[in-house]
């Protein structure tokens, strides 16, 4: 592919030679040929360029070229080029149209053109799966579940029965989709219930009753469900999580959860049951969200963070517990301040002493 090429797919700009044969995208500290295109889009990159044998490299807009090379790719937002670069040269997991006879495949199922099903992968009675999905090795899609076209299901991925999905999900190893809800109750109010109520524990779980789920879970388009998350299925109802959304490794998202378009939940979030997540919602790490709490839309939640009561559109909230942005940076002068603080109260009880002493 030529340089001026790959500008093109990035609706970038070329200054130099834009007829250079590129073979692969590398780091710059691996450049070994002309055909390699160095990605140098800030300024730790930028600095190794120098002294390679790369002639061709993708820079941000604005910095001073280096000598040495006979083309360069201008981009404005290197995060965002570099999506687009990683489409250009993707390696796409290898997988060959058909059903391999290690599979196994209900006859009732029914797969799209061009679907895959490797090794060992189950997909069950009454299936679908839409034109060019792969199921991978030891992946499972249970029965009466439904895929859109060109999904794709990494080893070890389980899809629960029922559960729905659009096009171009994505479910990494060892994800589950479908799970039952963490659902029990006890036959008079328990231990949780009275704490809640007096803040004392009065009662005993001394029977605990599962609440079966007997809903489902509905993805939308373009969801990526990432390594070891879980997503459980509703008690009568549907989980749901809106198009676009992206779910983290190791993110855990309850019963009767709603969760809006293009959200970004990061590793080891925790999202309780009925939570309310509105679009575009980021919540960084660890993020710990408790029951039938509502997060409005486009709002982030910092690392670490806590969520105990309802968040409004278009803030930013932090601590634990969480609490709006200024209000938590206030609380942290504040400890900050505790010491000093301490020290004068130590002194004014010395001079209070030595007056009454009088």
């Amino acid at each position: 592919m030529k340089l001026a090429e790959i500008a093109a797919a990035l609706d970038a700009r070329v200054e130099g030679d834009g007829s250079i044969e590129i073979a692969r995208a590398v780091h710059p500290s691996e450049a070994e040929g002309p055909g390699d295109l160095a990605l140098a889009m800030d300024k730790e990159l930028l600095a190794l360029l120098p002294g390679t044998k790369a002639r061709a490299a993708v820079l941000a807009e604005g910095v001073e070229v280096p000598a040495g090379l006979a083309g360069v790719i201008l981009v404005k937002r290197p995060r965002y080029a570099m999506a687009g670069l990683m489409d250009v040269f993707e390696k796409p997991v290898h997988a060959e149209p058909g059903v391999h006879p290690q599979a196994y495949v209900a006859p009732d199922a029914e797969l799209g053109e061009g679907v895959s099903v490797g090794p060992f992968a189950y997909v069950g009675p009454g299936a679908k799966l839409g034109p060019g999905c792969i199921v991978m090795p030891h992946a499972t899609i249970g029965a009466g579940a439904v895929a859109g076209r060109d999904c794709l299901f990494h080893p070890g991925a389980r899809v629960g029965e029922r559960v729905e999905m659009g096009e171009r999900c994505i479910i990494h190893p060892n994800a589950a989709v479908g799970n039952d809800g963490f659902s029990f109750v006890t036959p008079e109010p328990g231990s949780v219930e009275t704490a809640k109520a007096s803040g004392r524990v009065t009662a005993t779980n001394v029977l605990i009753r599962r609440v079966n789920s007997i809903g489902t879970v509905i993805l939308g388009d373009d969801v990526e469900v990432g390594a070891g998350a879980t997503i459980d299925r509703g008690t009568v109802t549907a989980t749901r999580v809106g198009s676009g959304t992206k779910i983290d490794n190791l993110v855990q998202i309850g019963h009767n959860v709603v969760i809006g378009t293009n959200c970004m939940l990061c590793g080891h979030v925790g999202v309780a049951g009925s939570v309310t997540i509105g679009d575009r919602v980021v919540l960084a790490g660890k993020v710990g969200v408790a029951d039938h709490k509502t997060i409005g839309s486009d709002s982030v939640v910092a690392a670490n963070s806590g969520v105990g009561r309802d968040i409004p559109p278009k803030t930013v909230w932090m601590g634990y517990p969480a609490v709006p942005r200024t209000e938590a940076f206030e609380q942290y002068k504040n400890l900050g301040r505790l010491k000093r603080f301490f020290a004068d109260v130590v002194d004014l009880k010395n001079r209070i002493k030595a007056l009454e002493s009088r």
